[in-house]
């Protein structure tokens, strides 16, 4: 017969032991992350510096490497580095020895990580660095191990608790190598004044690719812009709205610039007998939000967010050229 212990325990408060345990791992890992803030801000912040500035003058790409969890976090230190504007690649340790040196090229820098410095597969790649000058960083817990003392820079990790409660499964290090991995990435992105547009270039897909697109690519544009010139009867204004499906339209005047918009909202507030014989100059909200069509997606919805509106105008030169809605970008995948 099935046990009808139940899976979830909780301890004589009303916090569930899981979460308690939790709570524990994160306020142990949390702690290796402020003891590496510490160091950074001591002595390791000048070995930091000229570990950025050695990637940053290098000619070649970097080379990330390391051997089970470290080589995991390897893997992500290296997809960071490539998104981000620095050439980068994750080679094996182990892999190394069986014809993946050949990746390397003497115009690279090879960033090392074992959290021991004593991993014997690492050998290899460190007799390869010494014999053709590649300078390597290794990141480690142990300056005086043998990576450390083969490496051309040290990084050397503070000494902190694993979240495991017997201290061996690695979870507060390896938290630490990737944080060091994301700090060495921004500040290289920061030094070379990388843009949201140069990253757009290797985000092509998902949300963050949407999100990098303009808003040119997302607007309504011709006979789908919900238009009207100043002076048209309300009932006329309605008969656009309802036909373009938006929402709204927006009043132009002579030279095609946008001086007013009508939303749902105008009309519920001016609802009146006369309303439709009123002219569309009495009813237009003047002055309405519009943006460039050569605006990031990104910054558009900081826009809309920021007015509680759902619709914007978008012009050039002060004339119309497209309206985008909130219910298209999310269709998209923007917002």
């Amino acid at each position: 017969m099935p046990s009808s212990k139940p899976l979830m325990t909780q301890s004589s408060g009303s916090i569930p032991d899981s979460v308690e345990s939790a709570l524990r791992t994160l306020e142990t890992e949390s702690g290796g992350i402020n003891a590496l803030a510490v160091a950074l801000r001591g002595p390791l912040g000048a070995t930091f510096a000229r570990a950025v500035e050695l990637i940053r003058n290098a000619k070649g790409r970097v080379i990330v490497t390391g051997l089970g969890k470290s080589g995991h976090m390897a893997r992500k230190i290296a997809a960071t580095l490539a998104s981000t504007g620095t050439p980068a690649f994750f080679v094996h340790t182990a892999e190394a020895a069986h014809g993946d040196l050949g990746m390397i090229t003497t115009d690279d820098v090879i960033m090392a990580l074992s959290w021991s410095g004593e991993q014997p597969e690492m050998k290899t790649l460190v007799n390869y660095s010494a014999r053709f000058a590649i300078p390597m960083i290794a990141v480690t817990s142990n300056a005086a191990s043998s990576l450390g003392q083969a490496a051309d820079i040290v990084i050397e990790l503070p000494k902190a608790r694993e979240a495991c409660p017997h201290n061996l499964a690695p979870t507060t290090s390896t938290m630490m190598q990737v944080a060091i991995g994301d700090a060495i990435a921004i500040a290289l992105l920061e030094g070379r004044g990388f843009t949201a547009l140069e990253f757009a270039h290797f985000h092509p897909g998902g949300k963050l690719g949407a999100m990098l697109k303009f808003v040119r690519d997302y607007m309504r544009t011709g006979a789908e812009i919900p238009l009207k010139p100043e002076g048209t009867k309300m009932s006329d204004a309605v008969v656009e709205m309802s036909a373009k499906g938006l929402g709204c339209v927006c009043i132009v005047n002579e030279a095609g610039e946008a001086v007013g918009i009508i939303t749902d909202g105008d009309l519920r507030r001016h609802m009146r007998p006369d309303l439709l014989t009123a002219t569309v100059d009495e009813i237009m909200t003047k002055q309405p939000k519009s943006v460039p069509p050569s605006m990031l997606a990104s910054e558009m919805i900081e826009v809309l967010n920021a007015s509680k509106i759902t619709t914007l105008l978008v012009t050039e030169a002060d004339k119309v050229v497209g309206i985008v809605h909130l219910h298209d970008l999310l269709r998209a995948g923007v917002a």
